[in-house]
Parts: structure tokens; sequence; C-alpha cells
């Protein structure tokens, strides 16, 4: 029998968000007691304090902030070394560096053929700070791609400034990220394991800021107009081979301009269990088999996220696959500019 696949989870932010207070917080959970925790700065320490290596011992330093192929390697040795001797293992956390895209740690995982089937991506969790964070948006890209692969967004500091201030940040992180749940970090539900929970990553939209001042400056748009957010849905189940082929186009089209992918998709050969689906740029994780549907409610809902994507292009290959007629097209129309279309061959 094929063993359960252990959850992996990022935590990333930009500097003094509050990641640390935020692992430390994690550190005190009970329910988490079967999971190690990989911080940056410190080397590997189990929650229940069983796993614990010296500072000469499986560190990850991020130099400067940068994700380089010697970091990625140190990660990829310390995740194998983490998954041979824990036995107990059910979940490891990463904590990245505040300057830090978590993209190539997703990369590092998807790309790794023996770590791809020992882990399963979970979630990841960026921690904003509610005083700085706007600040901190407009100034650094890292910033703004911590934001946007996010599927949860925790915001720390929320009671030291105004609280207009506050509800302009969630707009604009909404904004950014339309399919993340922004927590607030004194909520119960954040430094526990309810805060890795998110489903298929495919969230609700963050609730509805208060009153909003139109006299205040907005200068940032030039920021998230690069970042999309393409939600994929269709209601009946699908072929395993179709999905198979519409990630491998996707990813080979329009990988350069992605930086993350994640769903849940009904298959024909299994609809009882969701089939979930990740991936980071042209890189794709194996699909995993969940055991149940999260919510009930079956069907695909995949989300992807990146810079720059052809939204069109994306929405009419997975239509394409998914065998969805082209709306408001004469046949011969969509016949001939059907994405998958043979090149040269006509009806």
């Amino acid at each position: 029998m094929e063993s359960t696949p252990i959850a992996l989870d990022i935590v990333t932010g930009f500097l003094g968000a509050g990641k640390t207070t935020l692992i430390n917080r994690l550190l005190k959970d009970p329910t988490l007691a079967d999971t190690a925790v990989i911080i940056n700065e410190f080397g590997v320490v189990s929650i229940d304090h069983l796993l614990v290596e010296q500072a000469s011992d499986g560190v990850i330093e991020l130099g400067d902030g940068c994700l380089c192929c010697t970091v990625r390697g140190a990660l990829v040795d310390t995740l194998a070394a983490l998954a041979g001797r824990a036995q107990k293992l059910r979940r490891v956390v990463v904590e990245t560096t505040g300057l830090a895209d978590p993209v190539p740690v997703l990369q590092a995982v998807m790309a790794h053929p023996e770590l791809s089937r020992i882990y399963r991506i979970e979630s990841v969790v960026t921690v904003v700070d509610a005083v700085n964070g706007a600040a901190t948006l407009d100034a650094h890209d890292e910033a703004l791609s911590q934001v946007a692969v996010a599927d949860r967004l925790i915001l720390t500091k929320g009671d030291l400034g105004p609280e207009e201030d506050r509800q302009v940040l969630i707009r604009r992180m909404a904004t950014l990220n339309p399919k993340a749940e922004i927590l607030d970090a004194r909520a119960p539900e954040a430094g526990s394991a309810a805060m890795f929970e998110t489903g298929t990553g495919t969230r609700a939209a963050p609730p509805p800021a208060a009153h909003h001042d139109h006299d205040h400056a907005h200068d940032h748009g030039h920021h998230e107009e690069r970042f999309q957010s393409v939600s994929l849905t269709h209601d009946r189940p699908m072929p395993l081979a179709a999905v198979e082929n519409f990630l491998d186009l996707l990813t080979t089209q329009q990988g350069e301009h992605i930086l993350r992918i994640k769903g849940l998709v009904e298959t024909v050969e299994e609809p009882s269990r969701p089939l979930l689906v990740q991936g980071a740029q042209r890189l794709l994780h194996a699909p995993e088999r969940l055991s149940r549907w999260p919510d009930g409610e079956r069907g695909t809902r995949i989300v992807v996220i990146g810079q720059a994507l052809d939204e069109d292009y994306v929405r009419r290959i997975f239509s394409a696959f998914a065998g969805q007629a082209a709306v408001d097209t004469p046949d011969r129309t969509a016949l001939e500019h059907n994405p998958l279309a043979i090149p040269g061959f006509r009806a």
C-alpha cells in the first residue's frame, strides 16, 4: 500500500512582517507534534523537539534572500533527510527569508522525482505587515509575488495603524490575489494547524472592506496589473487524459508567465476521489488522489496565477479540453479558431 504523502507548507512574507512570531506560535500548538519546521537561520527543529539539528547539519542559508541553486539543493537535501528519518512525520513547514520569492521553493520540490512523490504541497501562507505592507508592495516585486501565490494571507500588526489604511491594504491584496483568504494574525486559526487547511487553495474572495476613501492616492496600479488570477471551472467529470493534456499544453505555452497552478478535478475514471493538481511555471507536481472532496462540491476548480498571462488563451484551451462550447461564436469560426486545431486543417 502506497504511503500518504507528507504535507509541505511554505510560510513566506517580507522582512519584518512577523514570520518568526507566527512560527513561534506554531511551535506551541500540540496538534502539530508530528510536524517539522525548516527555519532558514536555525536549521530544522521539530515541534516536539525530537528532531533537532546543529547549525552545521542541514542549515538552509538563503544568502541575501536569493534562492540560488545551492540553496535549493540544501532544501532538497534537508527534505530528503527528514523524510528518511522521521517515520511518523505528517507535515513539514518551510519558512523562507523575507526577500525570497516562494515560487523557486515550489519548483525545487516539483522538479525532484523523489520529493514530488514523498511530499504534497499543501499551502503557501504569506504574512503581511499591516503598517508597512502597502509601501513594501510598492517597492518590492518579491512582496508582490509572495502575496500573489498565497493560499492564505495573514495580516499582522493590525492594531498598530489606522483602520482605514488596513482596509485599503486588504482591498489591495484582494486585487492581487482574489482567491486567497485574508486572516488577521490575532485570530485563533493563525499560528495553528488550521492556518494550513486551505482546501484546494481556491478560496472565496475576502470579505468586503468598509467604506473606501476615494480621495486616497493610488499609485500602485502598475504593479497589480502584471498579475492575474484565472479561475477555471467545469461542472462535469473530465477524462484524466484531457486534464493531463490541458496542463501539459498550458505549461508548455504559458510556463514562463505562470507563478502557480492549483486545483481539484473530478475525473471520469474516479469521480468520488478528487485529483489534486499543482504546478509552478513549467513544472507540474505529480497529480494526487485525495480520499474525499473537502467541501462535498464536485466538478473542476483550477486557479492559474501568473504575470502577463494570456487569460483568453488559458480559458480557450481549457474550454476545448473540457468540451465546452464557445460562447457567441459562429460554428465555423469556432472550428477554425479552435486552439487545439491542427494547422492547415479545415473541416
